[in-house]
């Protein structure tokens, strides 16, 4: 091809800014600003190159985190990035759409409409959480002076599954509550409800029940917890509530299994936290949480804004932050409706559930989560099966495909036992389930022929992500 002399004199990466050429082979400095301004599609080149050989998040089977929208969610989103959630005045429409949410979520986890439900937008779940265990913490405190408790003798401390989340053992070290994990045991990867009881005294806040475990997806029993605190309640000095982490369950079980109690009908069922950047189909940045009425949120923790000549409540943690996640979110409630929402939550369980049957036809492995509750598939080799590779050699090789797939042991009491874990969510579809399971069967095949060299004691902790 003939170039004429003024095209090969000017780069198309010419700088608009200083007017000077730059060549894409210059080296750029990584760990302090280079002295010049740089042509903004070679900037952006730079930094996807960066990228390149990153993993695709769509075939990351290990985050709950939504990886797919829809390219009509994505431009509003988009066009909003610049509004700030927390100034409430200054974008009143906003903190309308954020209101609109907080009440259909209300509505989906069976809030009662007089009951002076209140909620809030946040980060993720995990900032909703903690907004739960401090609103526990100040009721608490509050209660015990009435009660002539003294509050300074012990630590109070919250109760939970030992196969918690992250997020719980951060609070407990930020508000200095002592953590009282109940153990799982075999045959009961959940809160031991017949144990439950063992862990609580005056100076518990409150006990946790989780909507969906991040190590295997099971719920705990919130219906029965709730039958054996009303018991505990009728006598006890100060009485014991459950928070719900349904961080994953949230957005998910109201449209699977509507009628599993673990929600506000339950009469000591107080606050429940979500991400709306899992099963609520956002993009990452949005939880939320509501609290049965104001009588359990302390009004320390509630500070009056400006909005609109008057004042809206506000008590998230978080201070400047883009809306694009919450509009995201009501793009979604507007966008899917309860139809929409129960279709996609249907195929999802149902690839779940196609996976879960493909992993048990191999025979090699020990189903411990199906995909029929959450749509989690959860496995570990049988007693009978020994084989000179692990299942981290698994992941390993599952990787060299561009699946991500955590193996990790299970939580101290139980830690001798290692699993993997599929996680399967909005955008990946049935097709996509069959490519992995092909290129399952195919690892393993290919893991036997292959010359594997391990330790005596092949536990590398956790590998890949359980959040």
């Amino acid at each position: 091809m003939l170039y004429s002399k003024k095209d090969q004199e000017t780069p198309w990466f010419k700088d608009t800014l200083t007017n000077e050429l730059l060549e894409d082979s210059e080296n750029m400095p990584k760990y302090k600003l280079n002295t010049d301004s740089i042509n903004p599609d070679l900037a952006y080149k730079l930094v996807m190159d960066e990228l390149m050989n990153e993993a695709k998040s769509r075939q990351n089977l290990a985050t709950f985190c939504q990886t797919f929208m829809e390219p009509q969610a994505e431009k509003i989103m988009g066009k909003t990035m610049d509004k700030n959630a927390i100034d409430k005045s200054e974008y009143p429409r906003t903190a309308e759409l954020e209101n609109r949410c907080v009440n259909i979520i209300a509505d989906l986890w069976n809030a009662d409409g007089d009951s002076g439900y209140i909620g809030t937008s946040t980060i993720g779940s995990s900032e909703a959480s903690m907004l739960g265990g401090m609103a526990m913490k100040f009721r608490w405190r509050n209660e015990a002076v009435k009660q002539g408790i003294d509050i300074n003798k012990n630590k109070p401390n919250i109760v939970i599954s030992s196969g918690y989340q992250i997020c719980w053992e951060k609070f407990c070290v930020y508000w200095d509550i002592e953590l009282r994990t109940v153990p799982v045991r075999e045959g009961c990867l959940r809160l031991d409800i017949d144990k439950v009881m063992d862990y609580v005294d005056e100076y518990t806040i409150g006990v946790v029940g989780i909507l969906g475990g991040t190590y295997t997806g099971k719920y705990d029993d919130i219906e029965k917890l709730d039958k054996i605190l009303d018991e505990y309640n009728k006598t006890a000095k100060m009485p014991v509530y459950i928070h719900v982490d349904a961080a994953s369950g949230g957005f998910y079980t109201p449209f699977i299994d509507p009628d599993i109690k673990w929600d506000f009908r339950l009469d000591n069922v107080i606050s429940i936290n979500a991400s709306g950047h899992k099963y609520g189909l956002v993009y990452l940045g949005i939880g939320w949480i509501v609290w049965k009425n104001k009588d359990f949120l302390p009004e320390e923790l509630i500070f009056e804004v400006s909005y609109l000549g008057g004042s809206v409540p506000t008590m998230a943690i978080n201070f400047s932050h883009s809306a694009s996640q919450l509009i995201g979110q009501y793009y979604n409630f507007l966008r899917f409706g309860r139809k929409g929402y129960e279709k996609i939550q249907n195929e999802t369980r149902n690839v779940a559930i196609f996976l879960a049957e493909i992993i048990k036809e191999t025979g090699l492995f020990e189903i411990i989560s199906d995909g029929t509750e959450m749509p989690i598939v959860c496995y570990k080799f049988k007693e009978n099966i020994h084989k000179k590779w692990s299942l981290y050699d698994l992941s390993d090789r599952l990787q060299m495909h561009g699946w991500q797939i955590p193996t990790y042991p299970l939580p101290s009491d139980l830690d001798n036992i290692v699993i993997q874990r599929l996680v399967c969510r909005s955008g990946f579809s049935m097709n996509m389930a069959e490519e992995f399971a092909d290129d399952f069967t195919n690892a393993l095949n290919e893991l036997d022929k292959a010359e594997v060299i391990r330790k005596e004691e092949d536990n590398r902790g956790i590998q890949g992500f359980i959040h």
